[in-house]
C-alpha cells in the first residue's frame, strides 16, 4: 500500500464534472454519447465500424449501442506498437421496461419491468423515478429519451399491513417490484406513446425501445465536510468518466504538448457487464480485439505485427469495489480495510475474480507512483463469495495482461452508491499515468 501525499488540487472540479456527467448519463447509450461529447472535444473524431480505417495519427472513438472504444494514434506509432488499454462499462443494476409495458391491478396503472443485474430490490422502494434509453424508429435510426421527472414509483407496503416488516423483508420480483404511474384501467400502448411524444416522435414509428428506470435524485456531496459523494450508477460510471477524462488528457499532451507516447493509449467501455458481459457489445464480445487488429493493420501491420502489439499490451480494467462498512466490519477480510479518499484500489483474488498478479501490481504501483497518489488493496474475506469484472475476461479473450483496479465505496449496486469525494480525481490521475506508460 501506498501512502503517499494527495496532490494538491481540491477544488473539485473533476468531482463536479463527474456529478455532471452522471446527471446527463442515465443509461448505457446516454453515457457513451457523454463521453463522446467529451473526447470530441478533445479533437476525437468519430468512424464507423463500416467503413475502411486510416493511419493516420490522432484521436477516434466507435460507439456501437451501449458501448464506446476510443484510442490514440501518437505520431510516428508502428503497426507492432503497444496498447496501454483502461477497461469499464457503461451499465448498472435497475428496473427495465418489458416488451408489454403497460398493466396495473386495483385500480392502479403500472409499467411492468424486469430486474436487470444484482439489484438490492429494497433500494428501488419509495423513490422518485424516470425513464431513459433509446427507442428504434422504423426508418432505422435511434432517439435517445432522458425524461428526468418523477414519472414511476415502486410503492412499498405499509408498515401497519406488514408489522414483521422490520424483522426481514421479502420481495417478491415478480408482483411487488412493479411501479405505479397513475390511475385508471391498463391503457395499452399507452407508455410508448407518452414517450415518443416527449422524445418528438410519433408513437407509429417506434418500433422498438430499450427503456429502463432510474432515480432523479442528482448526485450531490455528502457529510459534514462535503468529502463524501452519493449518487447513481457509480458503478462503474465514475470509471467510464475517469478513463474518459485521462485520455483526453494524454491526448491533448501529445497533440499540442510534444508529450511523447510509447503506447497507443485506448478506453473500453462495455455494456452488459452486470448481466456477464455476454454481447455483441459486453466484453466477451470480439468488439476490442477487433478494434485494436483494425488499428495495426491500418499502419500496414500483418498477423505477426498484431501478436506483437499484444504481447507488450498492458489492460487496466477499472470497476467499483468495496470500502470496509463501519456497520457489518466483520464481512470484510481483517487485514484489508480500504477507505474512501485513501486512493485507488487494487483488486486481487487468487481465484482469478480479478485479473491481478504481482506483475500487475507492479505495474500499478508505478502508475500511483507517477502520479504521486496514494493506493490501497482489496482482497476479499475468505468466507465470502468474490464478485468479478471485465478483468478476467478481456485477459483471457485478448492473452493481455491486465489488473483490476476501482475505488473504494458502500452500498454497491444500489440505486443510490457512496464514495470519496476525492478518489474520482486520484483514480483519473492514476489513469493517466498508466495510459502515458
Amino acid at each position: 500500500m501506498s501512502t503517499a501525499a494527495r496532490p494538491a488540487f481540491f477544488d473539485r472540479t473533476h468531482t463536479d464534472d463527474l456529478i455532471a456527467f452522471l446527471g446527463t448519463s442515465p443509461s448505457p447509450y446516454h453515457a457513451v454519447a457523454s463521453a463522446a461529447e467529451r473526447l470530441e472535444k478533445a479533437g476525437f473524431r468519430q468512424v464507423a465500424e463500416t467503413d475502411a480505417w486510416d493511419a493516420v495519427a490522432g484521436g477516434r472513438y466507435l460507439i456501437r449501442g451501449g458501448a464506446l472504444i476510443a484510442w490514440y494514434v501518437p505520431e510516428g506509432a508502428g503497426p507492432e506498437t503497444p496498447f496501454r488499454v483502461v477497461g469499464t462499462h457503461t451499465d448498472s443494476p435497475n428496473l427495465r421496461v418489458k416488451p408489454l409495458p403497460d398493466t396495473g391491478s386495483a385500480g392502479w396503472r403500472q409499467v411492468a419491468v424486469e430486474i436487470y443485474g444484482g439489484v438490492p430490490l429494497n433500494t428501488w422502494l419509495d423513490r422518485d423515478l424516470g425513464l431513459s434509453g433509446r427507442l428504434a424508429l422504423r426508418d432505422g435510426s435511434r432517439r435517445l429519451v432522458q425524461l428526468d421527472e418523477p414519472l414511476l414509483r415502486v410503492p412499498q407496503l405499509a408498515i401497519h399491513l406488514d408489522r414483521q416488516v422490520n424483522e426481514g423483508m421479502k420481495l417478491d420480483k415478480q408482483r411487488h417490484l412493479t411501479p405505479i404511474w397513475g390511475l385508471g384501467p391498463v391503457d395499452e400502448g399507452s407508455l410508448i406513446a407518452y414517450v415518443a411524444q416527449r422524445a418528438g416522435v410519433e408513437a407509429a414509428d417506434v418500433a422498438g425501445w430499450d427503456l429502463m428506470t432510474h432515480d432523479v435524485q442528482p448526485a450531490a456531496y455528502l457529510g459534514r465536510d462535503r468529502e463524501l459523494l452519493a449518487g447513481p450508477r457509480l458503478d462503474n460510471l465514475l470509471s467510464v468518466h475517469a478513463a474518459t477524462a485521462a485520455l483526453a488528457a494524454v491526448a491533448t499532451a501529445a497533440a499540442t504538448d510534444g508529450l511523447a507516447l510509447p503506447y497507443i493509449p485506448v478506453l473500453a467501455a462495455f455494456d452488459h457487464e452486470e448481466t456477464g458481459s455476454e454481447s455483441d457489445t459486453g466484453a466477451q464480445s470480439p468488439l476490442l480485439g477487433n478494434v485494436l487488429e483494425r488499428t495495426v493493420h491500418a499502419r500496414g501491420g500483418n498477423p505477426e505485427d498484431r501478436a506483437r502489439a499484444l504481447a507488450g499490451t498492458v489492460c487496466l480494467s477499472s470497476d467499483m469495489g468495496h470500502a470496509v462498512h463501519p456497520n457489518y466490519s466483520e464481512r470484510h477480510e481483517p487485514g484489508h480495510h480500504p477507505m474512501p479518499n485513501g486512493g485507488p484500489i487494487l483488486k486481487v483474488n487468487v481465484n482469478n475474480r480479478y485479473a491481478t498478479d504481482g506483475v500487475g501490481r507492479a505495474v500499478f504501483a508505478a502508475a500511483c507512483e507517477k502520479a504521486g497518489v496514494p493506493w490501497q488493496t482489496f482482497v476479499s474475506n475468505n468466507a465470502m463469495p468474490c464478485g468479478t469484472t471485465i478483468g478476467p475476461i478481456t485477459a483471457a479473450r485478448l492473452g493481455i495482461a491486465t489488473v483490476d483496479c476501482g475505488i473504494a465505496a458502500l452500498s454497491m449496486h444500489s440505486a443510490r452508491e457512496l464514495c470519496g469525494a476525492e478518489d474520482p480525481y486520484l483514480l483519473a490521475s492514476a489513469i493517466k499515468a498508466f495510459l502515458e506508460g
